[in-house]
């Protein structure tokens, strides 16, 4: 069993010319991978075993990344099934000279834990315990709910 905490991964990745588009903010491909990469962090570290995407849930894009600002992903899981494991993602614009940030980006993804033959596999039970993850853990339900 792992805690909700122990799943919270947090990754920058410095928005270079070559990851924009021509009003030369991040391209939403770019950040969807970033966050794609994030949250299979998250889902390995609590399954303890490789896990795959197999679903994005809503993708929403509030406002760009300008080239040379940071895009700060923070990722958690949430809830988990038999296989699968469902991890909130948020990314923030990031200026490192002012440590400044905003929301720009959120979305809800579902892996699924896969042994050596590339099958399903079972994942712990998630625990929560604190009122961070209480909270954490409502923050994310409400908002795959479309709630938030």
């Amino acid at each position: 069993m792992t805690n909700l905490s122990e799943t919270v991964v947090e990754n920058r990745e410095m928005v270079q010319p070559q990851h924009g588009n021509m009003l030369e903010v991040a391209h939403g491909g770019n950040v969807m991978k970033w966050m794609d990469e994030v949250g299979a962090m998250s889902a390995m570290r609590f399954a303890g075993e490789t896990c795959v995407t197999a679903r994005v849930n809503r993708m929403n894009f509030e406002r760009p990344i300008p080239v040379g600002d940071t895009a700060y992903i923070t990722a958690y899981v949430y809830e988990a099934g038999t296989s699968s494991v469902k991890v909130r993602l948020v990314t923030e614009r990031e200026d490192l000279r002012t440590r400044e940030r905003e929301k720009t980006t959120e979305s809800y993804f579902v892996y699924v834990a896969i042994d050596e033959d590339n099958a399903p596999t079972p994942v712990p039970d998630l625990i929560v315990t604190t009122e961070q993850e209480t909270q954490l853990q409502q923050e994310a339900l409400e908002g795959e709910n479309g709630d938030s």
